[in-house]
């Protein structure tokens, strides 16, 4: 697989947690656990057992609701106040520095890509914008992410929509960037399912909790930054 297209710049969508960051999720876990508690009530919301990994901050917090006998209308009825508190409880709960997060390699790997014609860097993340913002502004590769692009859990609730709003963000003219130039690179079964959603290309990555064979649906798999590079490299 390649990067290579002669009409333009390749978009990278990069996904953040267990891509970009690793075992950075703490202080984010529990700011949607509390925020959920000061919102709906829910008194032990991680007894719902619902797993993370892929999904947007707000259908984990639906998933979990639901799981609690929450209704959907009053789920739909918080969820302003919800988003706003989770952002919130975040802020006050991540740590000054997240720069021992960062993907080994990930930091070099994203100076080279940033000082290439040939790619634009963007995001396709399920946390709520202010989250990742904050969450790669503490890990010291903010900088590399434009304001203004990418998309997040809190454009869509359903994640295979995100990569056609980071396609809206970045085209010109009212024209979306093209399917044919775009690649969300990203760790989980449904990184991939919403690049397929999207018809873009995929590149899986092996530094999160799924292991190469479970990523097989990806067009390429990366298990190192070295290899990764390799894909991306014209």
């Amino acid at each position: 697989m390649t990067a290579r297209d002669n009409t333009g710049p390749v978009l990278l969508l990069f996904d953040i947690d267990g891509t970009l960051l690793l075992r950075a999720s703490e202080a984010h876990a529990s700011a949607v656990l509390r925020a959920l508690t000061d919102v709906y009530g829910v008194e032990d919301p991680a007894a719902a057992g619902v797993r993370a990994a892929g999904r947007t901050d707000i259908e984990i917090a639906r998933a979990i609701l639901l799981r609690s006998g929450v209704s959907a209308d009053r789920i739909d009825e918080h969820l302003d106040d919800f988003r706003d508190a989770c952002c919130e409880e975040f802020a006050r709960l991540c740590p000054e520095s997240l720069a021992d997060r960062v993907a080994p390699g990930m930091t070099d790997l994203l100076a080279e890509l940033d000082r290439r014609d040939s790619v634009v860097l963007s995001l396709v993340t399920g946390n709520l914008e202010p989250i990742a913002r904050l969450k790669l502004a503490r890990a010291g590769i903010g900088h590399r992410f434009a304001a203004g692009q990418g998309a997040f859990g809190s454009d869509s609730e359903d994640r295979t929509e995100l990569p056609a709003i980071a396609r809206e963000r970045a085209g010109f003219d009212g024209t979306a960037y093209a399917r044919e130039r775009t690649i969300v690179i990203g760790d989980t079964p449904r990184d991939i399912a919403c690049a397929r959603a999207d018809g873009v290309r995929c590149v899986a990555v092996t530094t999160g909790p799924f292991a190469a064979g479970e990523l097989s649906a990806a067009d390429a798999v990366a298990e190192s930054p070295d290899e990764l590079r390799a894909l991306l490299t014209p």
